[in-house]
């Protein structure tokens, strides 16, 4: 069955670069918004060896935007959730699901010299500083999504280089955090971002319809089209790596 799943994948790309997107080991820290479409895209182009890192449960704010957020799925643990569903697209993938949240205290769990790719999608400003720290100095190709929320327009987003990205507040706070830090990641980072910046709009109410334990300090307002293309971007841009770099080895 995998040879059908995968048929019009290697009609494109070819036996010897599918063979290569099989052995590939990524690693995705966030499955929110933007993480959870990237999975997606990532095991549909025929990635076997994936770890999904997420500490969160499915909220009801989570459903507008989400790929594993319904109306029936509130309350789970997102890394679970995500999981069952990327192993309905492709039995034989290896999906490790970790309830886990990365931060400088437990970076060697997580072991990043053993992934070919290190993907971040994650939200939090210092753990996300610290991840992009880490894996650069790994052999790992790293790609990095900055802010996706507050985006209406597809037409405007784009793929930079960390330090090149432009008009994206998380990007800059995060430059800032760096340089105070006197850090820089040690190799490039390609980031997907969208110089679009809207207002949020309307009030919110106190629990925001969700359980406490999901309560957040602030909202952005976000739709599903603008973080899905981030996501898909994301998983575009390690697809396009192993292509090109296949191409070249041969």
């Amino acid at each position: 069955m995998e040879l059908d799943i995968f048929n019009r994948t290697r009609r494109l790309v070819g036996d010897s670069v599918l063979e290569n997107i099989f052995q590939k080991r990524v690693i995705l820290f966030g499955v929110g918004g933007v993480g959870s479409w990237c999975a997606e895209s990532l095991v549909r182009s025929g990635i076997k060896e994936l770890v999904i890192v997420d500490s969160d449960r499915v909220s009801v704010t989570n459903v507008n935007r989400q790929l594993m957020a319904t109306t029936k799925t509130v309350g789970q643990v997102k890394v679970e959730v995500l999981k069952n569903r990327l192993l309905e697209i492709n039995p034989n993938a290896n999906i490790i699901a970790l309830q886990d949240i990365y931060e400088e205290a437990n970076t060697e769990k997580f072991q990043l010299d053993t992934f070919d790719y290190i993907i971040d999608a994650i939200d939090s400003l210092e753990n996300k500083m610290q991840l992009l720290w880490h894996a650069t100095h790994t052999k790992a190709t790293v790609f990095s999504s900055m802010g996706a929320a507050l985006k209406m327009d597809p037409t405007r987003i784009k793929v930079a280089e960390f330090w090149k990205v432009t008009g994206c507040p998380l990007a800059r706070a995060l430059r800032d955090k760096f340089k105070r830090k006197k850090l820089k990641p040690a190799k490039n980072v390609m980031c997907v971002y969208s110089e679009e910046l809207l207002q949020n709009l309307g009030e919110i109410p106190e629990n925001d319809g969700a359980p406490a334990e999901f309560h957040k300090v602030a909202y952005n307002g976000t739709m599903a089209h603008a973080v899905a293309i981030f996501g898909f971007t994301l998983a575009g841009l390690v697809m396009n790596d192993i292509y090109q770099k296949a191409l070249k080895a041969e």
